[in-house]
């Protein structure tokens, strides 16, 4: 991750840059994005698929967060959860197909297991913002949320 580029140019539309959940995503994607194009056995379509797949889900997560509204946030973010489960169905089968092999698919379900339970976190904590009757702050000034989340919430 570059962080000289993510912490340039802020404004509030770009706020999701500091999101730990997005910042991993993108990084999944690259993972992924790797082994997909070292894998000659796959036709075009399966491989536009998977990145398909895990491209979503960074970017549901930031598109979620630019429409500030928290309902919208919540929704984008459940998007990206099922992004995030589709990849995870279609790497299991290339490997149960022998397609992908065991350490590469491990390391691939480490990363994705734990991105996938901050997201889940994450809209568990918005769910309770929206219960309590959190306002998405709306002022545009450059001011991030102040949410706490792990991989075990």
């Amino acid at each position: 991750m570059n962080e000289e580029i993510i912490n340039r140019n802020k404004n509030i539309n770009r706020g999701f840059r500091k999101l730990e959940i997005w910042k991993e995503s993108v990084e999944l994607f690259k993972f992924v994005k790797k082994k997909i194009n070292l894998l000659t056995k796959l036709n075009s379509k399966i491989k536009n698929q998977i990145e398909a797949s895990i491209f979503g889900v960074s970017s549901n997560i930031a598109e979620g967060y630019c429409r500030r509204h928290l309902k919208e946030n919540i929704r984008f973010n459940n998007i990206a959860l099922a992004s995030l489960g589709e990849n995870y169905s279609q790497i299991y089968t290339l490997f149960n197909a022998e397609i992908i092999d065991k350490n590469w698919f491990d390391e691939y379900d480490k990363l994705h297991y734990s991105l996938e339970n901050k997201i889940i976190s994450y809209i568990k904590q918005q769910i309770k913002m929206m219960k309590d009757d959190v306002q998405w702050k709306n002022d545009y000034l450059i001011k991030e949320l102040n949410i706490k989340y792990t991989a075990d919430s």
